[in-house]
């Protein structure tokens, strides 16, 4: 699960920033890219970072911040879906994705503070 993961979280990233790349270049639309990328990145670049936490506590806190990034990274993506039709089939299956990787997270989050008791 956790090269699985951390593989799908790269993905993640590296599609995000494909289709940020076609997103037309504005001022507008540059300032919700600019975030989506950033998050969408940092999801990737915590997970990996909380498979080399110091203890669980460590764990759970860096898993925080992956469940706080690709929360972010939907919000974008929803605003991007509802002022833009480019590439709305791939926003919308990006935003799913986002869903099954926090769906993952949470879960995660939860076992771990369950282990920790």
């Amino acid at each position: 699960m956790r090269k699985e993961l951390k593989d799908r979280t790269k993905a993640f990233a590296i599609r995000t920033w494909k289709l940020c790349s076609d997103i037309p270049k504005s001022r507008e639309f540059n300032a919700y890219v600019n975030q989506l990328i950033r998050c969408s990145s940092s999801v990737g670049a915590n997970y990996r970072a909380s498979q080399r936490a110091k203890s669980r506590a460590d764990f759970i806190n860096k898993l925080k911040i992956v469940e706080e990034e690709i929360d972010e990274s939907m919000y974008f993506l929803e605003l991007l879906i509802e002022i833009s039709q480019n590439n709305l089939s791939e926003m919308k299956s990006l935003h799913t994705e986002a869903s099954e990787i926090l769906a993952i997270v949470v879960s995660s989050i939860k076992t771990a503070r369950a282990n920790a008791k």
